[in-house]
């Protein structure tokens, strides 16, 4: 299988089925496509990564890279079938959901950033996440979302534990553990580190970062920007 990503620094969207892979310790191959590089359309139907490429089948939606994956691999999703529809409804939430921490929060790793406002309907995004972190913790047992293994919808809130790190948005102290304990995992502390080490820089995701608030402390490499 081969794994189309783009930048480990911003792709939120690219780290959602790595990190889903790597986790699970499914084989694959990574290929990364930098923003504003080679078009996705070489690859991609939707011109958009991730795309997965295995054979002849072509997903390219992270979600259905998920349900794709699941259909040959156990432990993709719980293996309780309530804890599976709970899984399964929050990750499409995050899927769909969520565009104010989208918008303001972007994903920039290697970035600390302090929030220059804090409107009401960004707050109300952090809380959602916070109060369905904890629903998901406290119904399942943990230490993961819904129970005692990593499975997809862990994956897909993956990234918003990066954004935990960047932005420090207010959270409770369950869900911090929560964040804290995905960002702790080898395969994201695989990710971060090559996210620190890039080099190249996107100029539409460095204006998003500095709109956000100002920046506290940048742990990336030396840039060079395209």
């Amino acid at each position: 299988m081969l794994l189309y990503i783009a930048n480990k620094n911003y792709s939120s969207w690219s780290l959602r089925p790595w990190v889903l892979l790597r986790q699970l310790d499914i084989p694959f191959e990574e290929r990364l496509m930098p923003f504003g590089g080679e078009s996705y359309t070489s690859f991609s139907p939707s011109g958009r990564v991730p795309c997965l490429v295995d054979g002849d089948t072509t997903v390219w939606d992270s979600l259905a890279i998920a349900e794709y994956l699941a259909e040959n691999h156990a432990g993709i999703w719980p293996a309780d079938k309530a804890a599976r529809a709970w899984a399964r409804c929050a990750s499409a939430e995050m899927h769909s959901g969520f565009q104010e921490v989208r918008n303001i929060c972007t994903m920039n790793c290697g970035l600390h950033i302090k929030l220059r406002d804090f409107p009401e309907a960004l707050r109300s995004e952090w809380e959602r996440i916070d109060s369905l972190w904890r629903e998901g913790l406290d119904r399942y047992g943990g230490p993961f979302l819904a129970g005692p293994t990593f499975s997809a919808v862990d994956a897909f809130f993956a990234p918003v534990a990066f954004r935990v790190q960047t932005y420090s948005p207010p959270l409770s102290a369950a869900a911090a553990r929560y964040a804290e304990r995905l960002l702790q995992l080898s395969p994201m502390r695989e990710w971060y580190a090559a996210a620190l080490a890039e080099t190249w820089r996107d100029a539409g995701h460095e204006a998003d970062a500095r709109a956000a608030g100002e920046t506290i402390a940048d742990l990336r490499g030396t840039s060079r920007t395209g």
